[in-house]
């Protein structure tokens, strides 16, 4: 059993930075596949990146490619998400996940409780 925490959202301008934190419970972090998802109000939930368990090979949408990075600590047993150059089409609650290392939401068996990212125009 995997227990997640996600921190770090908030209300940002356009253009301005945040970084997502996702803190797991347990012992075997490092043997799960970390994912990012969001969902923005009436719109399904949507893949934004993930990394393998060791930190090795990491996946983004082309589309955040360049704005969005993942990363992991597996000595802390956190995931983050640091996303630079906010757009307003960014704001959606955000969820990190620990599966198999994959962009299908249906990979992922654990998920936090996501996290509330508003960037103004």
């Amino acid at each position: 059993q995997v227990q997640l925490v996600e921190s770090g959202g908030g209300l940002v301008q356009a253009g301005g930075s945040l970084r997502l934190s996702c803190a797991a419970s347990g012992r075997t972090f490092n043997s799960y596949g970390m994912g990012w998802f969001r969902q923005a109000p009436g719109k399904e939930r949507e893949f934004v990146a993930a990394i393998n368990g060791g930190g090795y090979f990491k996946r983004h949408v082309e589309s955040m490619k360049g704005r969005f990075t993942i990363s992991r600590d597996n000595a802390k047993n956190t995931a983050y998400l640091q996303m630079n150059s906010l757009k307003p089409e960014d704001t959606a609650v955000y969820y990190c996940a620990a599966g198999t290392y994959s962009s299908s939401i249906g990979d992922y068996h654990y998920w936090g409780q996501g996290t509330q990212v508003t960037v103004s125009s």
